[in-house]
């Protein structure tokens, strides 16, 4: 059972203790995303996220690494687009080292002015990498459409643009409004001592003590949107898009269970008559993204060439069939089911759980144990999930992104 508490610095403590490991994941969770940045210094939330594996007053990127590697310890970090989050797991021997070192990074980085320059670089690579990834670059496309007018649009890498903007003195403008502790979680998961891990992130994090300014608040967009890209490429990626509901939405897991019927299987619809049945596709699926205010729903197609019409008319087709015929009640049973399983599955690895209790509490301010999950799965009505299935029937409410070897009117694609 996790276990929650708030710490002498002010960060939230959630913790998870499994005494048959003999290892434990420790995350730090601060709520500073592209949510929170504008115009000037978007992607400064991930650029931050890299400059603090490049050295401390103490050690070198270089020596950083070696003593992290010596442990036996694997760090990481990821930043989203309302939470940044360092991680690292390591032999309960060896945790209070390991955990020590990713405070140090955290507490004591010095964001020198050659390393910000190369890690500048680094970045703009890995911007030219994804930009060189049609699938995942179609899917930001539709994120910017369907969720435009509000800071989810923003990409959380930022622009080559406002990449150059950002020095020294914004970075730690941006650290000093946002890393406070009354804006950061912790979560740890595993067999560790809990007193020595309070009293070395009291000690740490004491410096970020305080509050980070109210988020934005904001609601779904309203209309349609569209865009296409000329890419040369030898396939069309095509996303279509509709605001949807929020982390802690009612309809959570019932358009979880319509998702997962629709396109998030191999057994899914989309899969089985877009692919299967017609061959139109190699990749066909569906997916909610659910953030704390609002989501969108999505489905992508990567389809040959000059087959992007005969594709959407397949999806739209499926979408109608879904809001008309909606599921049956055995349909029902099999998803919760299926999600049960894929719940529990999905939480056998501590690096899992310490996602989930971080980003839960963090986001929505609470977390769930294993056995109120499983409840809320079962308390989907069919009427739940049929109200969903027509709401995401009409093909006419979607935005739409493609990219192709020619620029495409999505728009009149889709109707």
């Amino acid at each position: 059972m996790y276990q929650y508490k708030k710490l002498a610095c002010g960060a939230g403590l959630v913790t998870e203790h499994l005494e048959h490991a003999q290892a434990a994941c420790l995350g730090i969770w601060v709520g500073a995303g592209s949510v929170c940045e504008n115009a000037d210094n978007s992607g400064v939330s991930h650029y931050i996220e890299h400059m603090f594996f490049k050295g401390t007053s103490t050690k070198d990127a270089q020596q950083l690494a070696r003593a992290i590697d010596d442990l036996g310890a694997s760090v990481n970090a990821f930043t989203g687009k309302e939470a940044t989050c360092f991680h690292i797991k390591a032999l309960t021997e060896t945790f209070p080292q390991a955990t020590d070192l990713l405070l140090e990074m955290l507490a004591d980085s010095v964001f020198d002015s050659k390393e910000m320059k190369r890690e500048r670089g680094v970045i703009l690579e890995e911007m030219q990498m994804y930009e060189d990834t049609p699938d995942d670059l179609v899917v930001d496309l539709i994120t910017e459409r369907v969720l435009r007018g509000t800071p989810l649009a923003r990409p959380v890498i930022g622009t080559r643009t406002s990449l150059k903007k950002i020095n020294r003195d914004a970075i730690l403008s941006y650290i000093g409004e946002y890393y406070k502790t009354e804006n950061m979680v912790v979560s740890c998961v595993g067999r560790f001592d809990e007193k020595r891990l309070e009293d070395q992130l009291n000690e740490a994090l004491s410096k970020f003590q305080g509050k980070s300014p109210e988020k934005a608040s904001y609601g779904p967009t309203e209309g349609r949107s569209f865009v296409s890209r000329a890419k040369d490429i030898g396939q069309s990626h095509i996303a279509l898009s509709v605001p949807s509901i929020a982390l802690d939405s009612d309809e959570f897991y019932a358009q979880a269970i319509v998702n997962d019927v629709l396109g998030g299987s191999m057994s899914s619809r989309l899969f089985q008559n877009i692919r299967e049945k017609k061959g139109l596709a190699y990749s066909v699926f569906s997916a909610p993204v659910a953030y704390s205010k609002l989501g969108m729903f999505f489905i992508y197609a990567g389809v040959s060439m000059g087959k992007e019409k005969v594709a959407i008319d397949g999806i739209a087709e499926e979408l109608k069939k879904l809001g008309e015929e909606g599921l049956e009640e055995h349909e029902l049973a099999v998803c919760k089911q299926r999600m049960k399983s894929g719940y529990i599955f999905g939480q056998e690895s501590m690096g899992s759980r310490m996602n989930v209790l971080g980003k839960n509490r963090l986001l929505l301010g609470r977390n769930y144990s294993d056995e109120e999950v499983m409840a809320e799965i079962d308390s989907v009505t069919l009427d739940q999930v049929n109200g969903i299935c027509r709401r995401l029937s009409d093909i006419r409410q979607y935005s739409g992104a493609l990219i192709s070897k020619e620029k495409i009117d999505m728009k009149r694609l889709i109707g």
